[in-house]
């Protein structure tokens, strides 16, 4: 069994930052259904403003709202304007074609990304 990546939102940026939140990241749902990640699912986080990586849950954001909110103490590692990938993966022993979704500086969707899994050096090709 390992753990392979089945899900990406890529180059997201982040709407809001609230320390004051109960932790998790609030995405907005129409991303949620088209890379098939879960309301409780945990998720990795990176930031290509900051290089910071982090752990926590997803919470359901408006359907349509472009919403990606980094709560609780995520928000010190992860602010407000900055550029990041959101990754959720999947315990398995077979190979997976994970569903990745490009988005725009608003968070709409774009297209879609094609990875090529277990190839050698990973490669995006455009779909």
């Amino acid at each position: 069994m390992r753990w392979l990546m089945r899900s990406k939102i890529h180059n997201a940026r982040v709407t809001e930052a609230n320390l004051a939140y109960v932790g998790s990241i609030t995405i907005d749902e129409d991303l949620l259904d088209r890379v098939g990640l879960w309301a409780g699912e945990r998720v990795l986080v990176v930031s290509n403003t900051s290089g910071a990586r982090l752990e926590t849950y997803v919470i359901v954001g408006p359907r349509g709202s472009g919403a990606i909110c980094v709560n609780g103490a995520a928000a010190h590692l992860i602010g407000e304007g900055e550029q990041i990938i959101i990754m959720g993966f999947e315990l398995t022993d077979k190979q997976i074609t994970p569903r990745v979704a490009l988005v725009n500086d608003s968070n709409e969707f774009v297209r879609d990304l094609a990875e090529t899994p277990f190839a050698g050096t990973p490669a995006l090709t455009w779909s």
